[in-house]
């Protein structure tokens, strides 16, 4: 593998066209990524003109919007992409179907989301001049119905995205694990569960745990919250990720992870380093994470490199143009209701939600560079998305040349025993 130049991006919730001369701030990003070989985006939206059917609960927005954005965010210069992620199954198994449509029809490449799980969690290819970089991509994140099923000789697999559940368990005391147990006996809360369990279609609970609804419990010495990832899930990404290293002469892995650790979300959950590791592990160079639309720092890991959360690139999610019935009906507006006084309601005329939250409108772009199959530089670009500007301005990128927002996004990496060089409004790290 000769020297190649990787650049990479977080969370594309695209809802407006690129203007077809551009805007303040464009050509100078375009410059910047297009210098690199590989240049990745995650495109958190689905691309189609009502060619789905709304799912019965979104990921938050109902995203959809014109196939054209995909030719915007090319314009960019990126190349690679990923598709899995919360809002994939927004408009059902039709909308999935489409947006892979309108990807092929234009030679882009991605991974993450599929005809059945087969398709879903293999990789993707992008030949370059000096590389074939693969890429797999998978999303914690997600209304059970977007994750695709495998198939057999009788029944065909469903469309979806690439899944990577996770296990929470509540480790409690024994005074709080007692307190669980009478507060469950009190209200029957698992009255459901224990049926299920005498006639034999539920496995009995191990010993010294308890359910509590949805959430169990484990008696030990200690109160904490534990994360873990599905094994199978991990287990057949780990493979995937084996056989594009077999295919490959690097592979990354994307990861979309909207959950925190506890209550902080610049922090990522235990759940989702481990999964990070293991996938560096079982071969990839470099994990890419996004989701919370806001930062969270980067590890250098057993020679590879994690970064758990590049926040948006783009985020334009007041300003989309339709919503389905769902979302005014949980509400309680009108169904007459036009889409902008949706968004006005929702934000309390933008007093409350994304628009007063500064972390979500500061963001990064990473860049390194491998030579010989070794990292041998990582870059970090400070960009802006227009906090406190008015809807139809937020959301656009630009380079910001913030030195704060490269000084936070070094604290946010010190847990990790990294650090950035700050030279220029450009950080380095140098492994």
């Amino acid at each position: 593998m000769g020297k190649t130049k990787f650049i990479a991006s977080g969370d594309s919730f695209i809802t407006r066209r690129i203007p077809k001369d551009g805007y303040p701030g464009f050509e100078d990003l375009k410059k910047l990524i297009s210098e690199h070989d590989v240049a990745f985006n995650n495109l958190e939206m689905t691309f189609h003109d009502r060619e789905g059917t709304p799912a019965a609960e979104s990921g938050g927005t109902w995203a959809m919007t014109e196939p054209g954005c995909l030719d915007d965010l090319m314009a960019f210069g990126f190349n690679l992409f990923a598709t899995a992620n919360n809002h994939s199954g927004d408009y059902g198994e039709g909308g999935i179907l489409a947006t892979i449509r309108h990807l092929k029809e234009r030679d882009m490449v991605f991974s993450g989301t599929g005809a059945n799980l087969f398709d879903a969690s293999r990789a993707c290819y992008l030949e370059t001049k000096q590389a074939r970089v693969g890429l797999i991509s998978a999303s914690s994140t997600f209304p059970p119905s977007s994750a695709a099923g495998g198939q057999n000789g009788a029944v065909t697999g469903r469309p979806g995205i690439n899944p990577l559940r996770f296990q929470t368990t509540y480790h409690v005391t024994k005074e709080n694990f007692d307190a669980v147990k009478k507060l469950a006996d009190i209200t029957c809360v698992n009255a459901y569960e224990e049926y299920g369990i005498r006639l034999g279609y539920l496995n009995p609970k191990p010993e010294n745990t308890k359910s509590f609804g949805k959430y169990q419990f484990q008696l030990d010495e200690v109160n904490e919250v534990r994360t873990v990832p599905d094994q199978k899930d991990l287990e057949r990404i780990e493979a995937e990720v084996k056989e594009m290293q077999r295919q490959a002469d690097m592979g990354m892995v994307s990861l979309h992870v909207h959950e925190p650790k506890l209550d902080d979300m610049t922090v990522a959950p235990e759940f989702m380093e481990i999964a990070a590791r293991a996938c560096i592990d079982a071969g990839a160079k470099v994990v890419i994470g996004h989701g919370p639309h806001e930062l969270r720092g980067f590890e250098f890991y057993n020679g590879g490199l994690i970064l758990y959360s590049l926040g948006n690139f783009i985020f334009e999610t007041e300003t989309i143009s339709m919503q389905p019935y769902d979302a005014f009906y949980t509400k309680n507006l009108s169904q007459e209701t036009k889409i902008g006084e949706y968004m006005s309601s929702r934000s309390k005329n933008d007093t409350q939600g994304y628009p007063v939250c500064e972390n979500i409108w500061r963001s990064l772009l990473a860049g390194w560079t491998i030579e010989d199959g070794k990292i041998t530089e990582v870059r970090f670009y400070p960009i802006t998305l227009g906090f406190g500007r008015k809807r139809t301005e937020r959301g656009i990128p630009a380079l910001s040349y913030d030195d704060e927002t490269l000084k936070y996004y070094d604290s946010l990496s010190r847990p990790y025993g990294c650090g950035i060089e700050i030279r220029d409004h450009i950080g380095y790290f140098h492994p």
